[in-house]
Order: structure tokens, then C-alpha cells, then sequence
């Protein structure tokens, strides 16, 4: 429990400074709110659970980081954040690759909460197990997250092509799901051990 008490209220002003820089003049309202909405579900569930079920302070840490990436994203739209433009350029790149920042964010963040709830609660044994299943459970998460856009997309023509963010690239969707695949692997290889640490420690 001491590794996260100094931290709750500098995670609470560090969300929503960005959250109400984010809600500022978005490039589109109806995108924005769609965009930002997961990070304001996420904010309540993490309140909700918080005394009965704190998390580590990594996992904490990352929620926070995905959640800035997603209103990042809903105040320029995923296919119009200026950083992005400018790496375009200098790289010769045919799109704004924040999206795949994004995807791949939803396979990182997610794992790291995936694993730390198997763990702690013990729901699979061993650790072979417990890695796969998080992979699956990352990979149907953007499996989901792509049907829902899908969905939005048939439910807003407004909205659509700012929320889908696909760029005229016709491989978008299987690509994000890709990328939040790799995201998941590369958590679980490279955050595992400081993550064991950290649970041992709220476990104390």
C-alpha cells in the first residue's frame, strides 16, 4: 500500500489538466467525446476500486499515460495530431501514425491491468498461462474496440472517418490489431519483472 499513497491526487490534476485542455476547441465535439469517453469510464472504475482494490503504482502510471494518448487523439482526431504530421514529413511517411501509437497502447496499458488482476486474484496458475491469456484477452479487446468503431461508423457518417482514423489505408483495421498485439508482447516481456516487485509490495 505505501508505494501509492503519495500518488493519488498528482494522477487525479495530471488527468484532467490534459482532460480540460483536451475538451479546449477539439477539432470535432462528437469525435472527441467518443475518443475521451474510455478514459472517463476508466477514471470511475479506478475510483470505484481504488480502497478495495488499488493497483501498483506502474499499473496506475500507465492507465494515466493511455488515457492522455486518448484525449491527445480526441482533441486533434487520431489522423491530425501536429507532432505526428511532423514526423510524417521528416520521415517520408504516407500517414499520421498516431493511431498506431494508440493500438499499440491498447495492447501495453491493458496487459500490465490484465495480468496484475490474474495475478492478484489468482486466477490462473502458472506463468505460461497466465501470459497467454492475457495476450488473447489483449487481442479481443482491440478485436472489440475495431467492432465498436465499426458500429459508430454506421451509427454517425459525421463522425465516422475522424473516428475511424483509417487514412485510406485499407489494412487499418487488422494493422491496429497488430500493433496492440505487439503492444501486449512487448509489456509482458519488458515490464514483467518490475511489475512482480510491485505486487509482492502492495501484498506486504
Amino acid at each position: 500500500m505505501h508505494s501509492i499513497k503519495p500518488y493519488p491526487l498528482l494522477w487525479t490534476v495530471s488527468f484532467f489538466a490534459v482532460f480540460i485542455w483536451s475538451a479546449i476547441q477539439p477539432k470535432d465535439y462528437l469525435t472527441w467525446a467518443l475518443e475521451v469517453a474510455p478514459a472517463i469510464i476508466g477514471f470511475a472504475a479506478l475510483a470505484i476500486t481504488r480502497k478495495n482494490f488499488p493497483l501498483t503504482t506502474l499499473c496506475y502510471s500507465l492507465i494515466l499515460i493511455f488515457c492522455w494518448l486518448l484525449m491527445v487523439g480526441g482533441h486533434y482526431t487520431y489522423a491530425e495530431v501536429p507532432l505526428f504530421d511532423t514526423i510524417k514529413e521528416v520521415f517520408n511517411q504516407s500517414r499520421n501514425n498516431f493511431d498506431k501509437l494508440g493500438h499499440f497502447a491498447q495492447g501495453f496499458v491493458p496487459a500490465i491491468v490484465c495480468r496484475e488482476i490474474i495475478i492478484r486474484l489468482k486466477i490462473i496458475d502458472g506463468k505460461f498461462f497466465t501470459h497467454f491469456f492475457t495476450l488473447c484477452f489483449c487481442l479481443a479487446l482491440s478485436a472489440f474496440y475495431e467492432l465498436l468503431e465499426w458500429w459508430v461508423a454506421l451509427l454517425s457518417q459525421e463522425a465516422a472517418e475522424a473516428f475511424l482514423g483509417t487514412q485510406g489505408y485499407v489494412w487499418d483495421t487488422q494493422s491496429d490489431m497488430a500493433w496492440a498485439l505487439f503492444g501486449a508482447m512487448c509489456a509482458l516481456t519488458l515490464l514483467s519483472p518490475v511489475h512482480d516487485k510491485q505486487i509482492k509490495q502492495l501484498q506486504i
